[in-house]
């Protein structure tokens, strides 16, 4: 693949960063998963917006420009043939010498990888939704007052490793529950579930991050008929949801329609298709996307 390094493009095998970055070494840098739609990159101000504050809170000197960014989308997905994909826009703290910095950074590196999105569900397998596996494995907190979109992400990869312990969930999201025991975040996703005509998400308070897909669903849920309400929810709650499903920027909205303890018992919900309310909002997400606006 072709991919963008400090703003020149480059082979992906060619691209090199040096082993004195901050970001190799003390994991310090931070980054925004989006993709296209009609070659333009959707919630494109929110996502830089969140990018520019992350990087602001670790000391990165980094404000992104949101035309010669776009402009630099165009030219990977010309380079390497695509009509539209899946793109990871990271802001590492840069070269700096062997030890922990006292002060803010100051020669930062930007690096935009592209590659091709998966592929699109059709209709009847985007009713039939995924499994949500309930982990032990704790989401743990913030090194900061927030959860960032940082690199940090090996409390992730170790939800995401524990799912190959149970032999029923292929193909499911791992959620897990916050130190206090209440229901947080997918390994890659927010979650949401509907009771009646309320819309509810775990809280920040529950160590999420705090996603653009996630704030989408919240501005537009009144559109669908629901309040919408973030709180601290038990796992005992989710089980009784009317509905559920999960959001990141490429899987958009995906309805879960079975959910699994880690003993491997399993309830089905909303009789293992989709809810009307969660079709709703997925319908209205993705108009909004191919329109090129906030869909308000």
């Amino acid at each position: 693949m072709i991919i963008a390094l400090n703003g020149a493009l480059c082979a992906s095998d060619k691209a090199v960063i040096s082993v004195y970055d901050h970001g190799f070494l003390y994991g310090m840098g931070v980054f925004e998963t989006f993709r296209t739609y009609g070659g333009r990159p959707f919630l494109w101000t929110e996502h830089l917006a969140r990018l520019a504050a992350g990087a602001c809170e670790l000391g990165i000197p980094y404000e992104p420009d949101e035309e010669r960014l776009a402009a630099l989308v165009s030219e990977l997905l010309q380079a390497n043939g695509l009509t539209d994909a899946y793109f990871r826009l990271s802001v590492s703290a840069g070269e700096e010498p062997l030890g922990l910095p006292g002060n803010s950074y100051s020669r930062p590196a930007e690096i935009l990888y592209v590659k091709p999105l998966p592929p699109e569900r059709d209709a009847v397998e985007w009713r039939a939704g995924r499994p949500l596996q309930l982990l032990e494995t704790r989401r743990n907190t913030p090194e900061g007052e927030r959860r960032l979109k940082s690199f940090h992400y090996m409390n992730s990869i170790v939800g995401k490793r524990e799912l190959s312990r149970y032999p029923w969930a292929k193909g499911a999201e791992g959620v897990f529950l916050d130190d206090c025991g209440f229901i947080s975040e997918g390994t890659v996703s927010n979650l949401f579930f509907i009771q009646g005509d309320t819309l509810y998400t775990p809280a920040a308070e529950t160590c999420i991050l705090e996603g653009i897909t996630r704030e989408w669903v919240l501005r537009h849920a009144a559109e669908a008929g629901m309040e919408a309400e973030e709180g601290f929810y038990t796992w005992e709650m989710l089980l009784a949801a009317d509905e559920i499903f999960l959001t990141n920027s490429i899987q958009e909205i995906m309805p879960v329609t079975r959910l699994y303890d880690p003993e491997g018992n399993e309830l089905v919900i909303g009789g293992g298709t989709a809810g009307e309310r969660t079709a709703e909002l997925a319908a209205r997400y993705r108009r909004a996307a191919e329109a090129g606006g906030d869909g308000q």
